[in-house]
């Protein structure tokens, strides 16, 4: 090992079969391929235990590769190191997704993957119920230990554990202090579904946000540490992206502060039906 590894006490978030994940992971959308190895084995060493990725990302093997290394040179196993992956909507239905799982499986190269999701409901499609069935079968097959769903509503939700009788243990979601997703989130955790957050700083528009700037001068804390920390402490799953090294350590360095009340109520005040920055789960077929 060459370097030392910062560790912190994060909390893990349960899953309805048995398993759970790290609250906060590292998201690698956007992230080159020829640096994602680098930083995610970085993201590894500065204590993250979870990296998010997807067919769409183009960077599966980088993921891969960059667990291998943290292993290699940090001495953290592959075991400790939880990686979510996700099935593109032009791989919908049984023979596509199954060639599809088996390509990311390959890229990846880390044995069964963590957690496998549907990306995107794409309901003109009409497929995702058959491909839902499709990961069913991977589960119990044993290449994949737990499978979700990502941009699913509740209606969405209801016909695939309505028609399958097997509930998503996770729905990733859009979610931040401007579309916090309150009737989402409670339809998932009826169901027992996680709620997980992307684009958790609002894709980059609530950096300067005079609010939450005034909450952060209070904590002597960055904007997006506040953010994150709202995630956390709403019981969230979060994964925050980003491709400097240094914005990778402050993200996860949010376990050494707390909002209060007043906080969180002025964060609460901030929703708004018409925050959302990405496409509508309902309308968005790729």
């Amino acid at each position: 090992m060459t370097d030392t590894i910062i560790t912190a006490e994060q909390p893990r978030i349960a899953f309805h079969d048995g398993r759970s994940i790290p609250q906060i992971g590292l998201g690698v959308f956007d992230m080159a391929e020829k640096e994602t190895a680098d930083l995610v084995s970085g993201a590894i060493q500065a204590g993250y235990r979870h990296i998010d990725t997807a067919t769409l990302y183009g960077n599966e093997a980088g993921v891969g590769a960059g667990v291998r290394q943290a292993a290699q040179e940090y001495g953290v196993p592959r075991e400790e190191v939880f990686v979510t992956t996700k099935l593109w909507s032009t791989d919908h239905g049984r023979d596509r997704t199954l060639a599809a799982f088996e390509k990311s499986e390959g890229l990846l190269g880390l044995g069964p993957v963590d957690l496998y999701l549907i990306h995107w409901p794409s309901p003109e499609r009409g497929l995702y119920v058959e491909t839902w069935r499709t990961l069913i079968e991977l589960k119990e097959a044993g290449r994949i230990l737990s499978i979700g769903v990502s941009n699913f509503n509740a209606e969405q939700l209801e016909r695939l554990i309505g028609e399958t009788g097997v509930t998503p243990v996770i729905n990733q979601i859009e979610c931040h202090p401007a579309f916090q997703q309150r009737e989402l989130r409670e339809a998932n955790a009826r169901h027992g579904i996680v709620s997980e957050s992307w684009g958790p700083l609002g894709r980059g528009n609530l950096l300067a946000d005079p609010v939450l700037g005034g909450i952060a001068e209070k904590h002597g804390r960055s904007i997006a540490q506040v953010m994150i920390r709202w995630h956390v402490q709403s019981g969230l799953v979060v994964i925050p992206k980003s491709s400097k090294p240094e914005r990778i350590r402050a993200n996860f360095d949010v376990f050494s502060f707390e909002l209060d009340e007043d906080d969180k109520a002025t964060i609460a005040a901030m929703d708004a039906s018409d925050g959302r920055v990405g496409p509508d789960p309902a309308t968005a077929n790729w």
